[in-house]
């Protein structure tokens, strides 16, 4: 999001090799929240998706889900809260509550900065169905001017968790400098709200197929990092979001493994075998 803090979580599963970190060092990894907006198209089930200005400092140019990293206001959050309580969350998650709630707040936040889209309404059971009256708002909050408790207090709006469905973990290999533990979250788009590129982050948005967004990355036309590309690859399973809405995966801890192959950099991870299928580097470099 804005320059006054680090972002990009939506693409930490791994990044182009990190030469300059010292061997020795091994940062821990930020908490971070990234979410996949679907919607039902005339082709099948479509994700939002944006690709980043080229070079900022991570993952510029990469194309990616809205997300970022968790602020520490998040995890303060005195929120009006709908849906699973945050036991729920942190034994999906495997996290404690306090982090469960961070992580929750972070999602929505973020994808409320990056891309309009407000997963909040003025009840339990009711969402806003047009965003476009806190647009002064939302530049607030990416600047940090004000915090997202403080927006949904002072617009009497209630936290839909219950619009989330928890989806993976993936964690930014060890060799990195810039290292995130992700909590990937999926939701509907809703009825009357549009998702837009209203971010000075995001060089280009769209909404694409699963296979449209991979043939694209396939094609060059792209660029897929590990985790982006594997969410893809899961979400094109299903034949409408309902489907989505009502799986349960399996949430472990994925942290793949970086290293070179006749001095080239591959990544491993849980089902890498079609990222590798093109013959170049899948983050865009030719081999």
């Amino acid at each position: 999001m804005g320059t006054s803090r680090e972002s990009g979580a939506a693409s930490v599963g791994a990044v182009a090799p990190d030469t300059t970190a010292p061997d020795t060092t091994v940062p821990a990894p930020k908490d971070a929240s990234t979410v996949m907006l679907v919607r039902d198209g005339d082709a099948g089930v479509e994700v939002f998706l944006l690709r980043r200005v080229a070079g900022m400092a991570f993952a510029g140019g990469m194309t990616v889900f809205p997300g970022g990293g968790v602020d520490p206001s998040d995890g303060d959050a005195d929120v009006r809260w709908a849906g699973p309580p945050l036991s729920w969350w942190a034994e999906r998650f495997g996290v404690d509550d306090a982090r469960a709630k961070a992580l929750v707040c972070a999602a929505v936040r973020e994808t409320f900065e990056e891309c309009g889209v407000l997963l909040a309404g003025p009840t339990v059971d009711t969402v806003v169905a047009d965003t476009t009256g806190y647009a002064r708002a939302r530049r607030q909050l990416e600047s940090r001017e004000l915090s997202f408790a403080d927006f949904l207090a002072r617009e009497n709006l209630v936290l839909r968790t219950d619009l989330l469905r928890p989806w993976a973990n993936w964690i930014t290999p060890v060799q990195e400098g810039r290292r995130y533990d992700t909590r990937f979250f999926v939701a509907v788009l809703p009825e009357g709200q549009l998702a837009d590129g209203d971010t000075s982050e995001a060089a280009e948005v769209s909404w694409r197929t699963p296979a449209a967004a991979v043939d694209d990355w396939r094609e060059r036309r792209s660029v897929l990092l590990p985790p982006t590309w594997s969410q893809l690859a899961a979400l094109g399973r299903f034949d409408g979001v309902d489907a989505i809405l009502a799986a349960e995966p399996e949430i472990s801890p994925i942290l793949p493994e970086l290293s070179f192959v006749d001095g080239k950099p591959r990544v491993a991870f849980p089902g890498d075998e079609g990222y590798y299928d093109t013959g170049a580097l899948p983050w865009g470099a030719d081999q």
